[in-house]
C-alpha cells in the first residue's frame, strides 16, 4: 500500500473485522482507504450515502483500492436515532432505484426469509437450549410464511448506531456496506426501531421514513428484528463477549413480548404497543 501511494504518505489500520481499511495522511490530506470494496461503493458515493468517492485503482496483485475524502466526524449516539434525518436518509436508500438496479447488475439475489431462518438455525444451535432462544427460534419458525411476500430494496443490514457518520460540516453518511442485500426493508427499520426509538415515536419516525404504522409491518420488522438478534447472540458467543451477549439476550426476552395492538378499525390512534 506505501508503495503505490508512496513512501510519503503515512498509513494506518483502520480497524474493522476485516483488516481492509486504512486511513492514509499526507501533507494536510487524509484518505480513507479501501481494499477490494464493491463497485457499488461509487453508486453510494453519487447518491450521497457515504463520503465522496476520490479514485478507484487497481495494484499489479489485482487488488483494487478506492479512497474516499476522510471526513472528520463523529458517530451518531443511540438517542439521535430518532431523528428525522436518520428517517429520511434510510427512506431514500430504500426507495433508489439506481441503488437496487446497481446490486442487481452485480449478481445480488434476494434475500428471503427462508434462507434467513435457515442460517439462524443453523448459526445458534449451541444456544437452542437457551429458553429465550427457543422461544425466538420458535417464533421464527411460525411466522416465516407471513414475510415471504413484499417489497425488496437495497439493505444495509447493519443500522446500528457506529455505522452512522455524522461529519464536522454537519453531513450525515451511512458507511460500512459490506453486507449490503436485496431484501425486504423492514430489515433495517425493524433494527432501528425496536433498538433505539420509543414506541410513542414510530408513526411520526415511519412516516418522515415514508412507510405508516400497520399490523402486517410491525410483524415483518420483529420477525427480522428477531434473526438478527439472535444471530448477533451467537457472534458475541463466538467471540467471548459474553457481557454483550447477555446484555442482548434481555433485549431478544423483551423483544420476543412486544405486540402490535389493534382496535376494531386497524392501528390505535395512539399506534399503541406493549411489551
Amino acid at each position: 500500500m506505501e508503495h503505490f501511494l508512496g513512501g510519503d504518505w503515512e498509513i494506518t489500520p483502520a480497524g474493522g473485522v476485516t483488516g481492509k481499511a486504512f486511513f492514509a495522511r499526507h501533507a494536510g490530506k487524509e484518505l480513507f482507504l479501501k481494499r477490494n470494496s464493491s463497485p457499488f461503493l461509487a453508486m453510494l458515493s453519487a447518491e450521497g450515502i457515504v463520503p465522496k468517492l476520490v479514485w478507484t485503482k487497481r495494484l499489479e496483485n489485482g487488488d483494487v483500492i478506492s479512497a474516499q475524502h476522510w471526513m472528520n466526524g463523529r458517530e451518531l449516539a443511540p438517542e439521535e436515532m430518532s431523528s428525522e434525518r436518520v428517517a429520511r436518509l434510510m427512506g431514500k436508500i430504500h426507495s433508489s432505484k439506481p441503488l437496487l438496479n446497481m446490486l442487481k447488475r452485480l449478481g445480488k439475489q434476494p434475500v428471503m426469509a427462508p434462507a434467513i431462518l435457515a442460517e439462524v438455525r443453523a448459526r445458534v444451535d449451541l444456544l437452542s437450549a437457551h429458553p429465550d432462544v427457543a422461544e425466538a427460534l420458535r417464533f421464527l419458525e411460525d411466522k416465516v410464511p407471513a414475510v415471504q411476500d413484499f417489497q425488496l430494496v437495497v439493505c444495509h443490514s447493519d443500522v446500528n448506531h457506529h455505522n452512522w457518520l455524522l461529519s464536522d460540516e454537519d453531513e450525515l453518511f451511512l458507511i460500512d456496506w459490506d453486507g449490503a442485500m436485496i431484501a425486504d426493508p423492514a430489515m433495517d427499520i425493524g433494527t432501528l426501531l425496536f433498538g433505539y426509538i420509543e414506541r410513542a415515536q414510530w408513526s411520526t419516525w415511519l412516516s418522515q421514513y415514508g412507510e405508516g404504522v400497520t399490523a402486517d409491518f410491525f410483524h415483518r420488522m420483529k420477525w427480522y428484528a428477531t434473526a438478527q438478534l439472535l444471530l448477533s447472540i451467537e457472534w458475541n458467543r463466538e467471540k467471548t463477549r459474553f457481557h454483550d451477549m447477555n446484555q442482548s439476550l434481555q433485549s431478544l426476552h423483551e423483544l420476543i413480548n412486544v405486540q402490535f395492538i389493534l382496535d376494531g378499525n386497524g392501528a390505535s390512534e395512539q399506534d399503541a404497543f406493549k411489551k
